[in-house]
């Protein structure tokens, strides 16, 4: 190695050890002035700095019977913890709830309600299920003297029935010690609020114009009332909450919702009381459990659970990763360092097979490596790790431990299924400098290079040994849910699935699997009325043969040029469909911003997925603008031509976390009419996704994911191709590693 070339290296390493003490200094400054700001702003105590830090997590807020921050029947202004996914059931009066609610932002929250009535006898239904959803809006915090205040809008897309507003204020106190009870104080909250719709229907004080008559069940539902809003009678409600410590909370308020539908239009239960009253425990720190006293005349029940990706269910437990030894300490001053090992290809296939068995231990594959004098270039698969830092972070330590004193530049490129993502640049010497530095994760991101990775590897790369070509297969349970029939709102099929691929060569893939149900009652569900053609809602159909192929395609994907992705499909996609699928994608490493273009023909499946078709067939396709809005959140539009030949366009947003947890929503908006598209009017829905890792304590790049729509129709729907580009392109680009780049000393 030349002297010009040490000593860049020799400056660069004292400059950014300089760096990284600057790095400290501004983050304990940058500390101490959130710190003073969120004082301020009511989120701390304001005499946060007087005190020894406390590292005990508040308690759970409770939730109530419609599971959001609330008293028993009536909301809150709380919030819960940013993040939090919860889920709550709850039942009184032959009514039964289950809730699910996701904190989307530290201001923001929405829920989705699965509503059950017994005997009720309504609209035609002797028990009549309602779907609805919620959302609310935190407008300002708590403060020393104010009040944290919240405006919510509740089944304000679904059938109405449900449907109220309300804007809300609450204050916490803290309450003396007393007794065993509250040996150490306890905490007093108190909620006072105003309500429309359903909780402007008791005692109202007064109205602002006349609420718009809505029918109710008997419509299609699914389309916002924004007539409604904030109109028509409203009343006060109010309650407290007192928690003489972290198990138990006591609850009584006075409720503004008369109950109409359940006690004069039927007799679900008599409603003698507008004054309630509960009792709950804090049974583990995910769940609290509660009984309540409700309207003079019922029981309730209530069981929330909710969990933080923040606060995962087990601790992640992974090897040690290999320790970064300076070369200095093994290989002598750096002017010792030569360069005569490059022209010896016995040496290079040595390297070659230590790095293999370094990253084996790690679960990383070598995909190829190109040595030099000062550089080395390592493409690697990635089946283990759900944070691709992680996964950066391993292979560079198995690069400083397997690769001779004088390469100095790592680039570290992650490949799917043959395919460059992107391309890493670490200094050899940033990483001995910076592994126990204080400040390591943000000082390595500093000094790191994000580029291009070209599409294939250079002329001297070595590919890895026994790669190609490939086989694996394996046996896996499935469970298949169905929600929402009104004859049974849940059904199940549980089986076994065999899965195989075979990969000749990098970039391509031949994929199927075969589906076994052991139980199931999806096959008795109800048949579609829907008057477009039947391309999603045949699922009953599509559920009666018990041995099925639910795929088998061949796909190809490979980089055409710089910033483009592009992808190739022929086979049967999934249980309905099947044909040719085209996508491409461009998207720079450094880019917020992707767009893409893909185009399918499709023919739907026969009923008993064999290898026939229907006699259906129609060209669908979209173009898509993708865009990373930071801080884990992702917007997605896309426009085109959907499965039952309508056009339009699909809105949606994601937030992803470092560990893999991700919720989010839709809805699509095509020329098909409320009336034509039936239940729902259009198309929506919630999904998300909790990876395994999370679960079971080890590394898994597997995950639980569920999409959960309100109604399935046959309008905005698109076919399944497995593969799509950008999932695989999104978490290895500068913004993506960004994210969870403190997961790269892992």
């Amino acid at each position: 190695m030349s002297q010009p070339i040490l000593r860049c290296r020799r400056s660069g390493a004292a400059l950014l050890r300089a760096a990284a003490a600057a790095v400290v200094l501004a983050g304990a400054v940058a500390t101490q002035g959130i710190s003073q700001n969120l004082a301020e702003d009511g989120a701390l105590p304001p005499d946060i700095g007087s005190e020894e830090p406390s590292f005990t997590p508040l308690p759970a807020t409770s939730l109530n019977f419609y599971g959001s921050p609330g008293g028993i029947d009536m909301p809150s202004a709380e919030m819960l913890p940013d993040g939090t996914f919860a889920t709550t059931l709850s039942g009184f009066g032959g009514q039964n709830r289950i809730t699910l609610t996701f904190q989307a932002t530290p201001w923001m929250s929405g829920s989705f309600r699965y509503h059950q009535m017994r005997n009720l006898n309504l609209f035609g239904f002797k028990t009549y299920y309602d779907r609805s959803f919620d959302v609310r809006f935190r407008l300002w915090r708590e403060g020393r003297y104010r009040p944290q205040v919240a405006l919510g809008l509740q089944d304000f897309s679904g059938t109405g029935l449900f449907g109220a507003e309300y804007i809300v204020a609450s204050k916490s106190f803290r309450t003396p010690a007393w007794g065993g009870l509250a040996r150490d104080g306890g905490r007093l909250m108190l909620t006072g609020g105003v309500g429309w719709g359903r909780l402007g229907s008791y005692n109202s004080i007064g109205s602002l114009g006349r609420r718009p008559t809505y029918s109710g069940a008997t419509s299609r539902g699914g389309e916002p009332s924004y007539d409604q809003w904030f109109r028509g009678p409203y009343a006060l409600f109010g309650g407290l909450e007192w928690r003489p410590n972290d198990k138990l909370g006591l609850k009584l308020e006075y409720s503004s919702d008369t109950y109409v539908t359940e006690t004069q239009t039927t007799s679900s239960f008599t409603r003698r009381s507008p004054f309630n009253f509960g009792v709950e425990y804090q049974w583990k720190p995910a769940t609290r459990l509660g009984a309540y006293y409700l309207y003079g005349s019922e029981i309730g029940l209530s069981a929330q659970i909710q969990l933080n990706p923040r606060h995962p269910v087990t601790r992640l437990a992974v090897p040690a990763p290999y320790p970064v030894q300076p070369r200095e300490q093994w290989a002598g001053p750096p002017e010792s360092w030569d360069t005569a090992w490059v022209d010896s290809g016995e040496t290079l296939q040595g390297l070659r097979a230590r790095l293999a068995e370094t990253l084996k231990r790690d679960g990383l594959v070598l995909e190829s490596l190109e040595v030099g004098a000062e550089t080395a270039e390592l493409r690697y698969r990635n089946p283990r790790y759900t944070a691709q830092a992680a996964a950066v972070g391993r292979a560079a330590r198995a690069l400083a431990a397997t690769m001779p004193a004088s390469v100095e530049t790592f680039r570290l490129v992650p490949v799917s299924d043959g395919m460059a993502l992107s391309a890493v640049i670490l200094r050899r010497s940033d990483l001995e400098a910076l592994e126990f530095d204080p400040r390591s994760s943000a000082a390595l991101l500093a000094v790191a290079g994000f580029a291009d990775a070209a599409g294939k590897p250079g002329p001297t790369a070595m590919a890895g040994p026994g790669l190609y070509p490939d086989f694996s297969w394996s046996v896996v349970q499935y469970a298949s849910p169905s929600y929402f029939d009104p004859s049974l709102p849940f059904r199940l099929d549980l089986g076994v699935d065999l899965r195989a691929t075979y990969r000749p060569a990098p970039g391509w893939r031949i994929s199927g699997k075969l589906r076994q149900r052991v139980w199931g009652n999806i096959k008795d569900g109800r048949l579609s009325n829907s008057v477009l053609a039947h391309v999603r809602t045949d699922a009953t159909l599509y559920a009666q043969e018990a041995t099925t192929l639910e795929n088998l395609y061949v796909a190809r994907q490979w980089r055409p040029g710089r910033n483009l992705y592009a992808r190739l499909s022929l086979g049967y996609f999934e249980a309905m469909y099947g044909g040719l699928s085209g996508e491409i994608l461009w998207k720079p490493v450094g880019s917020r911003l992707g767009l893409g273009l893909e185009g399918n023909y499709v023919i739907q499946r026969d009923y008993d997925q064999r290898f026939g078709f229907q006699d259906y067939d129609v060209f669908t396709g979209h173009a898509s603008a993708y865009l990373d809005l930071g801080k884990g959140y992702a917007a997605q539009v896309d426009v085109g031509r959907y499965l039952a030949g309508d056009v339009g366009a699909t809105f949606s947003i994601d937030r992803t976390f470092a560990n893999g947890w991700s919720f989010g929503g839709f809805f699509s908006q095509t020329n098909v009419s409320a009336a034509d598209f039936g239940e729902g009017s259009f198309d929506k829905g919630l999904r998300f996704r909790i990876p395994l890792s999370s679960l079971l304590g080890k590394p898994s790049r597997a995950g639980l994911g569920l999409v959960i729509r309100p109604v399935q129709r046959d309008g905005g729907q698109r076919v399944h191709v497995p593969g799509r580009l950008y999932d695989q392109v999104r978490e290895a680009h500068r913004s993506g590693l960004e994210a969870e780049w403190a997961r790269v000393w892992e």
